[in-house]
């Protein structure tokens, strides 16, 4: 049996409850058993993108740290590979070809949150002195390398950054691996609570719950319509600060009632169409003592991966008009090694 790379874990956390080394937390309550009960809740065979485009936001206000994406051609025999015509290297072709690539902030748009995003400082030695640590006791340094100092660009300063970034354990290609498929579940929090900024309670969050009927169950991927990438979409990539920082709801990340459900529960994910799924930053002190103590519930003391930003208007009023809130979900990141976020695609069928 192997053995743990911690001597003690944060109170109420799973880790060790999937193995020594385990890398997808929650993710292993996505069975073969439960994927079979997602795919029962198609009904309609209709489908629905759950992802903004790329470039939205627009600009840099809700986080100054992400930019959009850039997009350029590459290049193609010392020429630019756009519109390229393959006649000048070979008379007998009528082809044309064109290629580019994308320099991406990999958490701009709609995003998974990996297990490597978020850590706290804690006392896995039980020695009295906390530690830079991450889910399942990996360690930062160690497991979630990053490099001493960087250029203008964020590159590392030696230039090799294969050598020097990322992460060896908990990133984003193992989520990938999962496929990350199974039932959703919409609560439609919008259709309660408007565009006014509102902080969700585990309170509030049952009576909405209670009041349209939603169940959510171990192994479901819970989904949170809030609105807000509805708001961003409208403002066509030139969004107004008010509007991002004061509208529609955020779950009360603090409230150790909503805490304890999130673990009582079994949710495998959670994902919502604002920008932190919860409310960001918290006032300390917290039960964690966190600036997102949501983040260090799931993330970092269960391994529930979080998604921000996704697009669910369209989809909870389909859902509302067939009286239902399950779904088919499938929602991989990219399979990009040692990443510790990534843009995400989710498709749900209903």
């Amino acid at each position: 049996m192997k053995t743990h790379r911690w001597k003690q874990r944060p109170e109420g956390s799973t880790w060790g409850d999937f193995g020594a080394d385990d890398q997808i937390g929650r993710l292993n309550l996505l069975t073969a058993e439960r994927r079979l009960a997602a795919i029962a809740e198609v009904h309609t065979g209709e489908s629905f993108c759950l992802s903004l485009p790329l470039d939205y936001p627009g600009g840099t206000l809700l986080n100054e740290n992400r930019h959009p994406p850039v997009l350029r051609p590459c290049l193609r025999h010392g020429g630019v590979n756009m519109n390229f015509q393959m006649h000048d290297r070979n008379p007998l072709s009528n082809d044309v070809l064109s290629d580019d690539l994308a320099i991406l902030h990999l958490q701009y748009s709609t995003q998974w949150d990996g297990l490597a995003h978020v850590g706290a400082l804690f006392d896995v030695n039980g020695d009295g002195r906390p530690v830079p640590v991450y889910y399942n006791g990996y360690r930062a340094g160690v497991d979630i390398r990053a490099p001493e100092s960087t250029d203008d660009c964020g590159f590392p300063a030696d230039g090799n950054p294969e050598s020097t970034c990322g992460a060896d354990a908990l990133g984003i290609e193992r989520m990938a691996a999962t496929a990350v498929q199974g039932r959703g579940v919409l609560i439609d929090l919008h259709h309660h609570l408007g565009e006014k900024r509102s902080r969700v309670s585990m309170g509030l969050l049952r009576e909405i719950m209670q009041t349209d009927g939603v169940t959510v169950e171990t192994g479901d991927m819970l989904c949170l319509h809030t609105g807000f990438s509805q708001l961003i979409l409208d403002m066509k990539k030139s969004p107004d600060p008010a509007v991002l920082h004061n509208s529609c709801a955020v779950l009360d990340g603090g409230d150790p009632e909503l805490q304890a459900w999130i673990t009582e529960t079994g949710v495998a994910v959670i994902a919502a169409d604002n920008y932190a799924v919860e409310d960001f930053p918290a006032d300390l002190p917290n039960p964690c003592c966190s600036l997102l103590p949501l983040h260090h519930h799931c993330i970092f003391r269960l391994g529930v991966h979080l998604g921000e930003l996704w697009y669910l208007t369209p989809l909870a009023k389909r859902l509302r008009e067939l009286k239902r809130s399950r779904f088919l979900l499938t929602a991989p990141p990219l399979r990009l090694p040692g990443a510790v976020g990534s843009p995400v695609t989710p498709v749900a069928t209903v």
